[in-house]
């Protein structure tokens, strides 16, 4: 006779002996990350390091991992949190342990709740975390995959209905309309940035980090010779961030919450960035056109 817990039990991961077990560590304290690093790669494991939460995110989006060993202050209380949601998303199979310094009742429930494997305090004995892995890995089994979404994928797929969302409000705006435009005059310069803020987020830096934008730049020359003033050009970014927000409150079933906060703020200091070189464009080729 078989039993309820035989029916509902998750089919075990047959590992394969032949390709190497694959290991991301994460921790912003470069001793913790060399150490630890050294202790797996003496004993067969693949390892690859990262320092901080975006430099992790940008790992994981680009290639599978069987473990996850992370710390949960990176410096911010919880920063492991994001990279845990991350991993469970993109490689539901994994086994994540996270570790910290100042063990508590609440960051254990935590990271119980986003489903980490493990709450580990540091300083972890090398032999007993070695034990600990294979233990996890021969153990492993099959979860369910999720169906949240990172903003990146949302705002590339839903590419065209911001823009014309974002022209939607533009039309009716009578400061913006002063000026008479085509519908391509008014968003060509859209695609381009759409294309430019779906790379930022796959491809994380830290924020204020300085990027050149020739789209931007020339945005700015295109809408001096258009008639545009300085207040436009703002107003007309202001409208594209609340596009933006629009089409993410329109995805809320299926975004990854875990990463909507740094995602957020990446799309704000993008935008602001793009913003800034078309102004500083702009105010150039007035100069130059009023020479």
């Amino acid at each position: 006779m078989t039993t309820t817990n035989e029916k509902t039990a998750k089919p075990e991961i047959v590992l394969d002996a032949t390709k190497p077990t694959t290991i991301l560590v994460v921790d912003d304290n470069e001793t913790v990350r060399m150490s630890m690093g050294a202790v797996l790669r003496s004993n067969k494991y693949r390892v690859t390091e990262a320092a901080n939460v975006s430099d992790a995110l940008h790992r994981i989006d680009r290639e599978p991992f069987d473990v996850l060993l992370c710390d949960l202050h990176m410096p911010g209380a919880g920063d492991g949190y994001t990279v845990v949601s991350a991993m469970r998303h993109k490689n539901p199979a994994a086994i994540t342990l996270v570790f910290t310094g100042f063990p508590a009742l609440e960051e254990a429930m935590n990271a119980i709740l986003l489903q980490a494997d493990e709450v580990l305090v540091k300083p972890m004995e090398p032999t007993a975390l070695l034990a600990l892995i294979r233990g996890k890995l021969q153990n492993r089994r099959v979860r369910a995959a999720t169906n949240t979404e990172r903003v990146a994928s949302i705002l590339e797929r839903d590419a065209e209905a911001t823009i014309s969302h974002w022209l939607s409000r533009v039309e009716n705006d009578d400061e913006l309309t002063v000026v008479t435009l085509t519908k391509e005059q008014r968003t060509g310069h859209l695609p381009k940035l759409f294309q430019e803020l779906v790379h930022r987020l796959r491809v994380p830096r830290s924020l204020g980090t300085k990027q050149p934008s020739a789209a931007a730049v020339l945005h700015g020359r295109v809408r001096q010779t258009q008639g545009y003033t300085f207040p436009m050009i703002v107003e007309e970014s202001r409208i594209l961030q609340v596009s933006i927000f629009h089409t993410l409150q329109n995805n809320l079933a299926t975004v990854d919450f875990s990463l909507l906060l740094i995602d957020v703020m990446t799309i704000a200091d993008e935008v602001d960035s793009q913003l800034k070189q078309t102004l500083i464009s702009f105010a150039e080729h007035k100069t130059e056109a009023a020479a």
